[in-house]
């Protein structure tokens, strides 16, 4: 196996997992309606399953990415495309909440271990391109859904929402389950730097010795921040379109005609996707904080567009995606900032603690419901784009000559250690 575990090959089947694992999460919102008209369950009720699997898949992940670099990742990921499979058929069956939020756990079981494993190779087997790998493989996790929203979608009105997630969570489970078994431990190429805009850590923090810096805190809170608009608009932009009179609205683009929140789920879906290697891409030559403030300022701004325009079908197909296109980078941009503050070595299991923050974020998901009570979306929207605004205020004027400064002063006692021990 000399030449076939190549890196760019594993950061390929990597990107495949991502994609197959991804409607967990991102065709979630086609599924509220149906659940609620058969059982009546009621939106907020429906949306907390929403919020347990995402605070299963990203809390575990720290415990995965210490699997990972145990055992490696072909059992990791194989473990994974198990429980999701199981996860969505247990949806499929589910007849009362408990059931539904009991299928949650093993879904987000699932999709941390594929997610965890995925990234965490990516940063590892790409030291020069930490950005992009990070960002080419989220992009599968945020582009993959686009591929099967329409199929699902169409399934749900032929067959039911049961039907659907059964023949989904096989379907995907099985095809997981077979590329985990190319998958095989990061072997790095020795030599090769990051882009002189890029202040790198030369130190490997464990993730132990992370938790105890500020300054892993400050990347944690602005990680909560910007997750939590993103999330709000994943999870809602069903209930929101629907309440907007427009979910069933025949639209047409390029000569293919959908409902417009098919269309617009499978348009966010591509948007989601593409930032993320775009944006891996720009901060690894521009700077990860840089980047940073003009994506987080878009995602705020996107979502003001969406409040006071959205009730026209196209602005509101426009200003949805637009929300995708600044949020979905936060999935390269992140893991990125972890390696390169805390090291490589660890990267995995830094990176997978520093990823519960999505998790956290996902908790103020069913606050958007409260907020939005009686079908006006204005006070959700004000809250998520003030709290992103902050976060790119944050990661220009605070983030940025705080790390700088954190990196050099490490860098700087590691070669004082390194020319005593030389002298010595």
């Amino acid at each position: 196996m000399t030449k076939i575990p190549n890196r760019w090959l594993q950061l390929i089947f990597g990107i495949i997992c991502m994609g197959l694992v991804a409607n967990l999460q991102y065709a979630w919102t086609l599924f509220v309606s149906p659940l609620d008209a058969k059982n009546h369950w009621g939106l907020s009720a429906i949306q907390l399953s929403f919020s347990i699997f995402i605070l299963v898949e990203t809390w575990l992940v720290p415990i995965e990415g210490w699997l990972v670099d145990k055992f490696g990742p072909r059992p990791v990921i194989a473990g994974g495309a198990i429980f999701a499979a199981v996860g969505w058929v247990m949806d499929g069956y589910a007849t009362t909440l408990t059931e539904l939020y009991a299928a949650a756990v093993i879904a987000g079981i699932g999709a941390g271990c594929v997610y965890g494993t995925c990234v965490g190779n990516a940063l590892k087997w790409f030291p020069d391109k930490r950005g992009l790998a990070a960002g080419l493989t989220a992009a599968g996790f945020g582009a993959g859904a686009a591929v099967t929203v329409i199929p699902i979608a169409n399934m749900i009105q032929t067959s039911g929402y049961e039907h659907t997630f059964i023949t989904f969570g096989i379907l995907q489970g099985v095809a997981i389950f077979v590329l985990a078994m190319f998958m095989v431990r990061p072997q790095p190429p020795q030599g090769v730097m990051p882009s002189a805009r890029v202040v790198t850590t030369r130190v490997d923090y464990s993730t132990g010795t992370m938790l105890k810096q500020p300054i892993f805190w400050l990347i944690y809170v602005m990680f909560v921040a910007v997750a939590a608009g993103g999330l709000m608009a994943t999870a809602q932009i069903g209930p929101i379109a629907k309440d907007y009179g427009l979910a069933k609205l025949p639209i047409s683009l390029l000569g293919v005609t959908l409902p417009l929140l098919t269309m617009t789920l499978s348009i966010d879906n591509l948007a989601n996707g593409f930032t993320r290697p775009l944006c891996g891409f720009l901060s690894d030559r521009l700077g990860r904080e840089n980047t940073m403030f003009v994506v987080f300022l878009g995602e705020g701004l996107s979502m003001l567009g969406l409040m006071k325009f959205g009730h026209e079908p196209v602005l509101f197909m426009t200003f949805a995606a637009l929300i995708f296109l600044f949020w979905g980078e936060i999935f390269s941009i992140f893991p990125a900032v972890c390696a390169d503050t805390f090291g490589v070595k660890f990267a995995a299991g830094n990176a997978g603690t520093l990823y519960t923050a999505k998790g956290t974020a996902s908790l103020l998901v069913p606050l958007a419901s409260v907020l939005s009570a009686g079908g006006n979306w204005d006070r959700a929207f004000i809250f998520s784009a003030s709290i992103t605004i902050a976060a790119a205020i944050a990661a220009k004027f605070v983030l940025l000559p705080m790390r700088r400064k954190f990196i050099n002063e490490a860098n700087a006692k590691l070669d004082a250690a390194e020319t005593s021990k030389r002298a010595a």
